[in-house]
């Protein structure tokens, strides 16, 4: 960061905490902006009357114990291998993680990309390789362009156990029937990169709130948090505004879309700590079916209820109510 670029985030910071005379509640609904916000201290940089929140937009957050269940009812069956992505080996389920079946000797692969699971298939193909199909529309297209290759190259020892999720249906559910109270928000550039801007602006076309698609630099959040904040406070109107126009366009990337929509389908899903959430996830279609490792092994996943203790927050911190510190 130049030393011009510190001055403006000085300045920028300098009138947010001069024009917040009460507390409002911004949230971010994307892991990476959580991520980043703690990382370049911006809570410590703002008057604590601005209380800066996380919604249900960290894809491992979000997944459902009973998806792991299903991860490790796969790795008992005779030649199975699961590869994921490093950041799901910790989460539990009901019956553990695959970090803890990886110490066990079950046959857990990390992987950094689907083509690491393409190329894992072809390498082993007296094995079956489920991938744990993980995230939101950012990495859809990925998992989708991935099963395209297979169907190409005829590869059949390679499925596919989805848990993607959708954001509009989250947002929506956030400000509809959770009736969580927020003032702004800053809306998901790297989903918004995919999908355009359509899904956000419902935030304040339907509900009135001031929304910014945001990137993921200090400058880009401190700006977006700027304009919400002009806007919570009346000195200019409320107005959907995308500030992160070097990546995202008012239509996404069309072909990014377009192989997404060829694979996948839309359908309801389950959320840790939350519950259903109507058309809030991908599913493979019917011409991709073959590659689902629900149908190939004949597996159920078994929604558990989201209130697992009567001392379990989850969907609080989930929808913002509560921060993780507040959390048992």
């Amino acid at each position: 960061m130049t030393q011009e670029e510190k001055r403006f985030i000085e300045k920028i910071v300098t009138q947010i905490n001069e024009s917040i005379k009460s507390d409002i509640r911004i949230m971010e609904v994307c892991g990476t902006h959580a991520y980043q916000i703690a990382m370049f201290g911006i809570r410590k940089l703002l008057t604590p009357k601005i209380h800066l929140v996380s919604g249900p937009g960290c894809p491992v957050c979000v997944t459902e114990p009973d998806y792991i269940d299903a991860l490790i009812a796969l790795l008992r069956h005779e030649n199975v291998s699961v590869a994921t992505f490093g950041d799901l080996l910790r989460v539990r389920g009901s019956s553990g993680s695959l970090e803890e079946q990886k110490s066990l000797g079950r046959k857990v692969i990390t992987v950094y990309s689907p083509e690491d699971v393409l190329v894992l298939a072809k390498k082993k193909k007296g094995e079956y390789i489920v991938f744990a199909a993980v995230g939101f529309e950012t990495t859809a297209p990925l998992y989708a362009a991935l099963l395209q290759t297979a169907q190409k190259e005829k590869i059949q020892n390679l499925f596919l156990l989805t848990s993607l999720k959708r954001m509009e249906p989250a947002i929506r559910f956030i400000l509809g029937e959770a009736g969580v109270h927020i003032d702004g928000m800053l809306c998901p550039g790297h989903v918004a990169a995919v999908t355009g801007i359509g899904p956000f602006l419902p935030v304040t076309t339907k509900y009135h709130i001031p929304a910014v698609i945001c990137g993921f630099e200090a400058m880009d959040l401190i700006t977006s948090i700027g304009i919400l904040c002009r806007q919570i406070t009346g000195e200019t109107p409320v107005q959907f505004i995308n500030t992160y126009k070097r990546c995202v366009s008012d239509s996404g990337n069309p072909a990014a879309l377009r192989v997404m929509n060829e694979v996948f389908g839309i359908s309801d899903a389950s959320w840790r700590g939350i519950g259903i959430i109507q058309d809030s996830a991908l599913t493979l279609n019917y011409i991709y079916e073959e590659y689902d490792a629900l149908k190939r092994f004949r597996l159920k996943i078994e929604s558990i209820p989201p209130d697992l203790s009567n001392e379990c927050e989850c969907e609080k911190v989930l929808v913002g109510e509560k921060t993780p510190d507040m959390c048992v």
